[in-house]
């Protein structure tokens, strides 16, 4: 983990946290709650982006479905992603994906790019990256220009992964999570890894919608953009840039101010799980499957496993988090401001009003969660007909 500096020295002191001990080991199995937990996975999906929507159903969790936002690159593209790993994986009978929007409310490339301008360039832009179809025709994901491209060379240039055959559900993201949590009130968590904008639509499409899911998950929300960069460290600033929240400041103020029952976050303390080559390797040693082909094949050993830490730190929060606090947070949503879309978080005693209390991970088990992303995709379910049967490690 990285010293602590500037405003993440001064978080720790002013928030008094609740440090816990953990086994090395836990059952492999949800023990927080009774019944079937059921959840909605929002992301800017990608090809290793699936390891997310493994763990709860490893853990015997309803995956309701899969939503796909406009972060790293747009909404279409990332969403036929989801729907090419869930093909892949032989669960695409069971787990609908739904589109999201193509723009968040308020940010565009333009804006993006005018912001680089007056304040500096930002290590990852995401989405707003300037368009070039040369990298495209490389493989990468589409940036800035039209958001209905697709650049189906980011499926065929990939190992062991391809362009997808099955379609999206029908109707928005947002109206699916809308509706899924009228039909199970106090039971759908939403757990969301881009841009928060298909949850802002969610609240603003019903007033009830916040309040009736089971809580909001978030991989976002770093305390310190400037962290590790006076050393010239691309690499550690680039881990601080808080994309997710950048592409839709207004998206993300909505979201951390509805009455959801609770909201985590985890930002900093995901950064610590990055494999190296003898890792993926031995995620086809230990079973060689469609699914640990394309992790070893296609997974960066330089960037860390974000979404999935995330995602551990839901499905199993006793093993995985050892230390956290509650805080108050806002967003910076003044386009003319540095820190426009970083959390700004606040004692109680000192908070503008209308927000309210989140929970801030600060440090994870990242051995067990290394050991979860392990376990997952070496033993994933081989079709729809395996979920619910979750496991042991």
């Amino acid at each position: 983990m990285y010293p602590l500096r500037g405003p993440l020295w001064l978080f720790a002191i002013l928030f008094s946290s609740r440090a816990l001990s953990h086994p090395s080991t836990a059952p492999y199995l949800n023990t927080t709650t009774t019944g079937n937990p059921k959840v909605i996975l929002d992301n800017d999906w990608n090809p290793t982006a699936f390891i997310a929507f493994l763990l709860p159903l490893f853990y015997n969790w309803t995956v309701l479905g899969l939503a796909s936002d406009t972060a790293n690159s747009w909404a279409l593209q990332t969403g036929l992603h989801g729907l090419a790993s869930l093909e892949i994986a032989n669960l695409s009978s069971c787990i609908p994906v739904y589109k999201g929007s193509d723009y968040p409310l308020l940010q565009t490339a333009h804006t993006f790019q005018t912001y680089e301008l007056l304040h500096g360039e930002l290590p990852w832009k995401g989405v707003f990256a300037k368009e070039n179809t040369t990298f495209e025709k490389l493989g990468n994901d589409p940036t800035s220009g039209d958001p209905r491209r697709i650049v189906k060379e980011a499926f065929t240039t990939k190992g062991y992964y391809g362009y997808p055959n099955v379609t999206f559900a029908e109707g928005s993201a947002a109206e699916f999570m809308v509706k899924a949590v009228r039909e199970n009130p106090g039971r759908v968590r939403i757990f969301s890894a881009g841009a928060l904008t298909n949850v802002a639509l969610a609240v603003r499409l019903d007033p009830d919608f916040a309040k009736n899911t089971a809580g909001l998950y978030i991989m976002g929300g770093y305390v310190d953009r400037f962290l590790e960069q006076a050393i010239g460290d691309v690499l550690r600033a680039d881990l601080v840039s808080d994309i997710n929240f950048i592409v839709d400041p207004e998206a993300t103020k909505i979201a951390l101010t509805a009455d959801f029952p609770n909201i985590t976050l985890v930002a900093n303390s995901a950064n610590g799980v990055i494999p190296d080559q003898a890792f993926l390797d031995e995620l086809v040693a230990v079973n060689d499957n469609p699914l640990s082909r394309l992790v070893r094949a296609n997974q960066p050993t330089f960037l860390p496993f974000w979404d999935e830490t995330a995602a551990a730190v839901m499905v199993d929060p006793e093993a995985v988090i050892l230390d956290e606090v509650e805080v108050y947070v806002d967003v910076d949503t003044s386009y003319h401001s540095p820190l426009y879309g970083y959390i700004r978080p606040y004692q109680a005693a000192l908070m503008p009003p209308g927000l309210r209390k989140v929970k801030y991970i600060n440090k994870v088990n990242d051995t067990k969660v290394a050991e979860m992303i392990k376990t997952v995709v070496e033993f994933p379910p081989k079709d729809c007909s395996e979920l619910g049967t979750g496991g042991k490690m």
